[in-house]
């Protein structure tokens, strides 16, 4: 009897051991899906770095508790590429040769997209670029894909709600300057501004550079001040935008229109420390908290998940720039996955290529060398800044969207001195 009892125990043990065993492919299917990037997390770009992450990391979260991409559960793995495109290369060669990573997105902005570009190609790579501005000009890359609303002529992006708004004015303004650093993002803004003072005819008064280590913008300020310009047209980094700015309050310059493609001024702490000092101002910009924007489906839940964790992480609390575009570009690419029912990247690149996304920042279709068939970069202007609170920032009414019509929410008030008060 004992005997017996032994044998059926051991053909139990054997059957559960073979069950086992046959459980491993079972197992491995539901291994996670790895998706590598490096990410400024320190330098230059940390300021707005850190906040992608975070929303990338709540995409993750989201898809997980939905069961993840193709049954398998979602895994990020990044390294800080410190805000410096020498690291780049390693990071992705890592990323791919020894972290095994089923797919790749870039970090942020168009520096460290550039050094992505050759190894993408090298391995017929599906990419996704984070805020780069015509990256993909020069190589033409079929299987890159670029989430800043800049649209099929990237040059002229940053200008063309700018200059438009110019020139409905009653009376129209005449005459523009024209100033920038000398630098890789306002050289191709300027070359695009070019290319509208002359569409809409206007006469050009100043054009000139200005080296990035300029610290003192009084003297350039008052160079414009001097021309008399109806125009001025601004391109222009995050220190530069801030030095710009309290030059033209200390010098008196009061165009009929200031602004145009000043990076920096819709970044939080910005926005903070110059205050009522915005007031006037119109500038590019990708997000505002108006109706038109928060119309769209997902975004204040998104919204409300990244102000609570950003309180905890201690990045910007609000998050209106590039957060939501971080969290579309996940959602695009776990799309793709989706349509394109596995991980082989010329499937995932052709599905991207050929379908429309919806997406919390709104409808996403990709065009001419990856950049979205239609541009929508928006123009905003600054309105009713009292002080330096950041809650009045949190809502709509400071910074009222003008352009493009389909996200108007409110009318420009013109000329700029008008809306300074």
């Amino acid at each position: 009897m004992n005997r017996t009892r032994v044998l059926i125990g051991v053909v139990a043990a054997t059957l559960v051991l073979i069950a086992a065993v046959g459980l491993v492919p079972v197992a491995r299917a539901a291994d996670p899906i790895k998706i590598g990037f490096g990410m400024a997390l320190t330098g230059g770009l940390s300021a707005n770095g850190k906040p992608a992450l975070l929303a990338m990391q709540i995409w993750k979260d989201d898809v997980n508790k939905k069961g993840g991409l193709l049954g398998r559960p979602v895994e990020l793995v990044s390294y800080d590429d410190q805000t410096n495109p020498a690291t780049v290369p390693g990071i992705y060669t890592k990323l791919l040769d020894v972290d095994k990573v089923d797919l790749v997105t870039s970090g942020y902005g168009t520096n460290l997209i550039a050094p992505l570009m050759p190894i993408a190609m090298e391995r017929k790579l599906t990419i996704m670029g984070m805020f780069g501005l015509a990256n993909n000009e020069k190589y033409q890359y079929p299987n890159y894909f670029q989430i800043q609303p800049a649209g099929p002529d990237p040059q002229t992006s940053t200008a063309i709600g700018f200059f438009e708004l110019a020139a409905k004015q009653t009376p129209k303004p005449q005459t523009v300057a024209i100033v920038g650093a000398d630098a890789e993002y306002p050289q191709n803004a300027m070359v695009g501004a070019r290319e509208l003072i002359k569409k809409f005819g206007f006469k050009t008064v100043y054009d000139k550079n200005y080296p990035p280590s300029t610290v003192d913008y009084t003297p350039i300020v008052r160079a414009i001040k001097a021309t008399n310009a109806d125009i001025v047209f601004v391109a222009s980094y995050p220190p530069d935008s801030v030095g710009m700015l309290r030059a033209a309050h200390e010098v008196g310059l009061q165009p009929k229109i200031f602004g145009g493609g000043m990076v920096g001024l819709m970044f939080t702490t910005v926005m903070t420390s110059m205050g009522p000092m915005l007031n006037g101002i119109v500038n590019y910009d990708f997000w505002a908290p108006e109706p038109s924007m928060l119309a769209i489906p997902g975004i204040k839940e998104f919204l409300k998940e990244y102000q609570a964790r950003a309180e905890k992480a201690g990045v910007d609390p609000l998050g209106y720039y590039l957060p939501p575009y971080s969290y579309a570009l996940m959602q695009v690419l776990g799309q793709g996955v989706e349509g394109a029912k596995g991980l082989d990247q010329q499937k995932i690149a052709d599905y991207i290529r050929g379908h429309e996304f919806s997406t919390v920042v709104g409808k996403v279709k990709f065009g001419k060398n990856g950049e979205w068939a239609k541009g929508r970069t928006l123009m905003v202007q600054y309105q009713k800044v009292q002080g330096n609170g950041i809650e009045q920032f949190r809502g709509p009414g400071k910074k009222i969207v003008l352009y493009p019509d389909e996200f108007k929410s409110g009318s420009i008030i013109y000329p700029y001195s008008a809306a300074m008060k």
